[in-house]
């Protein structure tokens, strides 16, 4: 899969209680590379939260939250942060506060008689 350059934040979620602020190196269709202070175990399942920005989307700004597994580990030294490879394995859009729920104003145009 053809890999996209992309800086954006994002939430890495390991447990309920455990959520890691970091940015993306890289995103494809299937997988997200981001970084990491601390090792993760191949296999690891995780959520990571990004929102894509308007200059990406060409609309709108857009969250997706992705249910991933880690597949590779670098740690190029010791002192640097940890390169976290994840395949995503299922993804959600996200409603961003504010945004028009399109469902609510469809349902209002089809009751409304004029």
């Amino acid at each position: 899969m053809r890999r996209f350059d992309m800086r954006l934040p994002a939430i890495v979620r390991l447990e309920p209680a455990s959520e890691i602020h970091t940015e993306t190196q890289n995103v494809s269709a299937r997988g997200v590379f981001f970084y990491l202070d601390r090792p993760l175990p191949a296999g690891t399942k995780l959520e990571v939260t990004l929102t894509f920005p308007p200059h990406v989307t060409l609309t709108d700004a857009v969250r997706v939250r992705f249910k991933a597994s880690v597949i590779r580990v670098e740690s190029p030294l010791p002192s640097a942060r940890i390169g976290v490879a994840a395949q995503i394995e299922d993804y959600e859009f996200l409603r961003s506060h504010g945004s028009i729920d399109f469902q609510s104003v469809l349902q209002n145009e089809s009751q409304d008689p004029n």
